[in-house]
């Protein structure tokens, strides 16, 4: 095969993808001649281009990830280059890099209150990974003997095998069981289809009474970590009602459990602030983010702890027993710098803040198709639930998710130019994050697509 623009290698690249390339949570065996492996080859903006040419709008941001969009190449390109030149690596394993402490410094001064203590990772899953050791090692360093992990019903947190326990999802554990001891879960905060007539405040009761009910049950003396998604990414986009983070903070308070935001996909302007436990008052001991601290242009997480959790670590010959190898890599924090420096110069976060409204209120257009029974989410990260029947909300069989979702939905957007996410790890939902530096424009093309595609969906399940 000669060599071409989409192909320069001269490489057949969707035989090569075919017979090589193992992509993840992916059904490999669905891609043949008749259906070709979807191959992103440029970007700019918020719009991605395949390698046939055909351009799409990226509504999920990669993985809620790319704060900056697709247009900083060169800017942050250059970051990474200079870094190279003067240090292309060393490890922050009993050693230090210019760049991995200003970004350390930088991190500090972004997040809420005492979090001033940055330990960097490779990703989200190794970051919740480093939340949970440094949980469990703290109250050990304290004189107790603490290992269990409190996650919500639902709720996604990696794929690592420590990880993987706090995630509440069925469908991704059991191939792997069994996992990490020990792990409970407790409902996260749906609101949708609860009882009509109960307040927001009986709600946020009741979840508190959950929570409160499962660390009796688990022994309090037994808990290192409670770990919440400031909004839930998936069973789509939850957000907390009033008081519940409040609630959380005072139980964890009362029984001597630290409490870790997981802000891997909140973190760093998506709700429209730096970090959403400061828009939400959650207080965390500990924040575990990823994705956006680089706008995914380089793998870089990070596990901030408080002063008061480091502290044990800081005297004498005391040492957190962890590490990886990549973090705090000096490229990778280079290019997180840049990042930074970009979204504050461009006012990112104030923007989001400024146009969530805008946003929800283009979305909202949606609830009138049949089909969508609920919009949820805040910021520039909303999820639409779908729904079989309109007028009593009733959701999906598994079998007739699976056809909706896998079976038209996914490549029925993809071949309409959206990517956005079609999700049934709870009831079936459509996830919507695109970049940070997306406006009116994109929210009426995400709506006037969606809309067009929603409509064919009602039909096929019989609206």
């Amino acid at each position: 095969m000669t060599a071409t623009a989409n192909d320069p290698t001269g490489i057949d690249l969707q035989q090569a993808a075919r017979d090589h390339l193992w992509m993840h949570f992916t059904r490999m065996g669905a891609y043949g001649a008749d259906h070709p492996v979807p191959i992103i080859a440029r970007g700019e903006g918020c719009y991605l281009e395949d390698s046939g040419g055909k351009r799409y709008l990226d509504a999920l941001a990669g993985l809620f990830a790319v704060q900056v969009g697709y247009s900083y190449g060169d800017e942050i390109g250059e970051a990474a280059a200079a870094q190279m030149r003067e240090l292309p690596f060393y490890t922050n394993w009993s050693y230090a890099h210019p760049r991995a402490i200003e970004l350390a410094k930088r991190i500090a001064d972004l997040a809420p209150g005492d979090l001033n203590r940055v330990f960097f990772t490779s990703g989200g899953a190794e970051s919740v990974e480093g939340a949970w050791k440094l949980a469990r090692q703290f109250h050990t360093a304290n004189g107790e003997r603490r290992w269990k992990a409190i996650g919500r019903d639902i709720a996604y947190h990696g794929t690592s095998m420590g990880a993987l326990s706090i995630t509440g999802v069925p469908g991704l554990r059991q191939p792997f069981e069994p996992l990490v001891p020990q792990v409970a879960h407790v409902r996260n905060t749906n609101r949708f289809r609860r009882p009509a007539d109960e307040s927001e405040e009986q709600f946020t009761q009741f979840l508190l009474d959950d929570l409160e009910h499962r660390i009796h049950s688990e022994g309090p003396d037994t808990i290192a970590m409670v770990i919440m998604e400031p909004v839930q990414n998936s069973g789509g986009a939850f957000t907390p009602p009033a008081g519940y983070f409040a609630g959380v903070r005072a139980l964890c308070d009362e029984h001597g459990i630290l409490l870790c935001a997981d802000e891997v996909i909140t973190g760093f302007g998506r709700i429209g602030d730096w970090f959403a436990s400061a828009r939400y008052d959650i207080r965390p001991d500990i924040i575990t983010c990823a994705k956006g601290l680089s706008s995914a242009y380089a793998s870089i997480g990070a596990v901030i702890a408080s002063d008061r959790i480091a502290e044990p670590f800081q005297q004498g010959d005391a040492t957190f027993m962890h590490g990886v190898t990549f973090g705090g890599h000096p490229v990778q924090a280079a290019i997180a710098l840049k990042n930074l420096e970009i979204m504050e110069r461009e006012q990112l976060p104030q923007t989001v803040r400024a146009t969530e409204d805008a946003f929800r209120a283009t979305l909202a257009q949606l609830l009138e198709l049949p089909i969508v029974g609920d919009l949820r989410g805040t910021g520039y990260f909303y999820a639409l639930e779908l729904v079989k029947d309109s007028e009593t909300n009733a959701t999906f069989t598994e079998e007739e998710s699976e056809r909706l979702l896998r079976g038209f939905l996914s490549e029925r957007l993809y071949d309409a130019g959206i990517i956005c996410r079609a999700d049934d790890r709870g009831d079936p939902a459509v996830q919507i994050s695109p970049p940070l530096v997306a406006g009116q424009q994109q929210f009426d093309e995400i709506v006037t697509i969606l809309g067009e595609v929603l409509t064919e969906a009602s039909r096929l399940v019989g609206h």
